[in-house]
């Protein structure tokens, strides 16, 4: 890690290095053969431009593959608003080289640069820039290494020739809205899939989708602060609308088209696409409703699909990374909430437990029990599945918050785990594995930043960290987090509190208290790490005890926990702050007559559904982007969760917030992004407009040009030291 500047302070900082994330270590890749790893990394930590590198796995030397500076001639980077967009889907807030892809070699690198196309040669260090109608999107290698295939903003997919002597159009739109390559907008939200093409593994066809969002409502973001700019025009499926028309095809080489055939009326979402080699592609696709689903085996040569499994729950079914796959023999592998384990595999726990466990499936066998709750599949081996995975209901954990790597064989017999520093148990951040080279970045709560090693398998299947260590560039905190891990109460809701740096019970007595959870849907909070923790810490530092708590809802804890807040986010998620916060005041110094409580998102929802409903534990609110109007919200999110707004109107009325209005009793400050085009500002302007007909006094912070991200430095910094001189005020502290 490299040294900060000395005038920093914990916000400006925070803020410049896009919370400590620039100059590490990301984005993974292992070649075939083992020779190398390939990565992405700024040069410092605060430099947000990422650099293509690589690791020889023989000596551990580094090298950097491809520099922007040097292929753009230090220009700058020019991004095309459906870049940005792209960007604003998955969280991305660095410059540079912000994804790559490999061919089948893992020798040649492609990549976009401002819109324009580049390879990389990995073994010779050549670069080069392709010919290509741009801006383009997702450039991906076909695996014999002689194309490159990418989408553009004219909704085209076109192929590039990697020796630079021609590109051409392999589909273009038939219409005014339809796309050809590209992931549409709830694939990128909500089923963290970005991809709209998949190369076959011999490179003769791609798999590609066709999207359509002209049903989709159009919704106008305009930049108040602005008035002469035009508004942004937003495809945006809101709950209980209509989402785009996805379809998948089949392409050849030479342009020869088939379409994908599946019942598409019952399953419109095409959650998942997996075409690996020997194996027959895999699909899996969802009913809107998402309480069913089906993984599908796709005849390449005629469109045909056969169902080969299909799921159904009463609440709805999670998409996982990874699955489904095949293993080289055949065997389809997926990860599946089963209502028990009756029978334990060797070592990989077992026994019963009520609402049942998330587990690895491999063919028609549970392959783990319920003392794991599965998270993700990293790779499938000739004879083992390498998965991340947390300790089931937590009922014997000694701490809450810690997910790890395991490796498992195909009939659960033998189970191992990759250890980091000895610690089986700790936060694996990211992990892939190939050719016998696993790469896992981890993180442990003393330990700022994270620890990425390179580690190659033995021969009894034991990973020690044997080869290297992939050096991060990020910036050292400013200051230390000091998390205490507790499980809270009866449900044993897993918690981190934090006091002020050289807090003494005597001399300071009880704290003012600020609760600072997310508390929702695939937001854990509360994980075995320091640089997640350190936003709470700083918020301790000003006087406050700090309380994070992941209650029902969250993940980690298994599917019973995840899915009791169906229909329902208002009750159990409220409820478990609630019991968190009282629990943990008989151990620590928590004054429970000055508490207040913050989130962003989920998180902002949480905290005005706090001051709103219970008046009677919390003293003031600051909710940054809340989602107010559930029927402003994406279909593919809410209705997971609260079902069709048509058929369940009184889950929606019960749990927006704009009928507890005139409830509002204490201090709450709303924050919000005005160009936030995913919880957009009207969520803010329509509670806002209640309270004020309800005459409930009430600050709000508009953000102008501001996003979900709230990227700008100067915003993040400020938005801390005003929630905290807001709250102290609010409180008397």
């Amino acid at each position: 890690m490299t040294s900060h500047t000395p005038a920093d302070t914990f916000p400006r900082q925070y803020a410049r290095t896009l919370r400590y994330t620039v100059g590490a270590p990301r984005s993974f890749s292992v070649a075939p053969d083992g020779s190398r790893v390939v990565f992405l990394r700024s040069r410092s930590g605060s430099d947000r431009a990422n650099l293509l590198w690589t690791l020889d796995t023989a000596t551990g030397e580094e090298r950097i593959a491809a520099d922007p500076a040097v292929l753009l001639g230090g220009g700058e980077e020019d991004l095309s608003p459906a870049e940005k967009a792209r960007r604003e889907r998955s969280r991305e807030g660095s410059a540079g080289i912000v994804g790559y892809a490999l061919d089948a070699a893992g020798r040649l690198a492609a990549f976009a640069l401002s819109g324009r196309l580049f390879t990389a040669d990995l073994a010779t260090g050549a670069t080069a820039e392709l010919p290509a109608e741009g801006p383009l999107l997702d450039p991906r290698v076909s695996p014999d290494g002689g194309y490159v295939a990418y989408a553009n903003t004219a909704g085209e997919l076109r192929l590039s020739r990697t020796d630079g002597t021609a590109d051409r159009a392999l589909a273009q739109p038939d219409g005014p809205n339809v796309t050809w390559g590209q992931a549409e907008f709830i694939a990128q939200e909500e089923m963290d899939r970005d991809r709209g093409f998949w190369w076959s593994p011999d490179g003769d066809r791609l798999l590609v989708e066709r999207a359509d969002d002209t049903p989709v409502r159009r919704w106008w973001i305009a930049d108040p602060a602005n008035p002469e700019r035009e508004p942004a025009e937003v495809a945006y499926p809101a709950a209980g609308t209509a989402d785009a028309e996805v379809g998948l095809w089949v392409f050849d080489l030479d342009g020869g088209r088939t379409e994908v055939d599946w019942d598409r009326a019952a399953f419109p979402y095409l959650a998942r696409v997996h075409w690996s080699k020997g194996g027959v592609p895999l699909l899996l696709v969802q009913a809107r409703d998402q309480r069913s689903q089906r993984i599908l085996g796709l005849d390449v040569a005629t469109g045909a699909t056969e169902v080969l499994v299909e799921e159904r729950d009463e609440a709805w079914l999670e998409l996982f990374p990874g699955v489904p796959a095949w293993t080289p023999d055949g065997k389809l592998v997926r990860i599946s909430d089963i209502k028990e384990v009756s029978e334990a595999p060797q070592k990989g726990g077992g026994g019963r437990r009520e609402g049942g466990v998330r587990a690895l499936v491999v063919g028609d066998q549970a392959v783990t029990g319920a003392d794991l709750h599965l998270r993700s599949v990293v790779a499938v081996t000739d004879d083992e599945v390498l998965f991340t995975a947390s300790g089931g209901a937590g009922e014997t954990d000694p701490e809450p918050g810690w997910i790890a790597v395991g490796r498992i064989s195909h009939d659960g017999k033998r189970l191992g785990w990759e250890s980091a520093n000895g610690r089986p148990f700790t936060s694996v951040t990211s992990a892939v594995h190939a050719a016998g080279i696993t790469v896992r970045a981890t993180a442990e709560p003393d330990l700022p930043g994270t620890l990425v090693k390179v580690a190659r398998d033995l021969p009894e299947g034991v990973v020690v960290d044997d080869i290297a260590t992939i050096a991060s560039y990020a910036e050292t905190p400013v200051i230390t987090a000091r998390p205490v891990f507790r499980f809270a109460g009866e449900r044993r809701i897993p918690a981190a509190v934090f006091l002020p740096t050289g807090y003494d019970r005597e001399r300071d007595g009880l704290l003012p208290v600020l609760m600072d959870p997310y508390g929702g849907p695939h937001g854990q909070r509360v994980v075995q790490a320091h640089n997640p923790h350190l936003n709470s810490q700083w918020f301790a530092d000003q006087g406050f005890a700090v309380v994070v708590a992941d209650g029902r809802g969250t993940p980690g804890r298994g599917p019973a926990w995840e899915k009791s807040i169906a229909f329902d986010f208002a009750g159990a998620t409220l409820d478990d702050q609630v019991d968190a916060l009282q629990a943990l005041a008989e151990e620590f110094p928590l004054d429970l007559g000055r508490v207040a409580i913050r989130g962003w998102s989920y998180g902002g929802y949480l905290a005005a559904l706090a001051v709103l409903r219970r008046p009677d534990v919390f003293h003031a609110a600051v909710a940054g982007a809340p989602v107010t109007d559930w029927e402003l919200y994406d279909t593919h999110y809410t209705e997971r969760y609260l079902g069709h707004p048509a058929e369940r109107p009184e889950v929606y009325a019960a749990n927006s917030l704009t009928g507890y209005a005139a409830g509002l009793e204490r201090p709450l400050m709303i924050i919000h992004g005005l160009a936030d085009d995913n919880v957009v500002a009207a969520h803010t302007l329509r509670l806002s407009s209640a309270l004020l007909a309800a005459g409930r006094p009430h600050t709000v912070l508009p953000l102008s040009g501001v996003t979900h991200m709230t990227p700008q430095e100067e915003v993040a910094e400020n938005l801390l030291l005003l929630q905290v001189d807001f709250v102290k005020r609010a409180l008397g502290a």
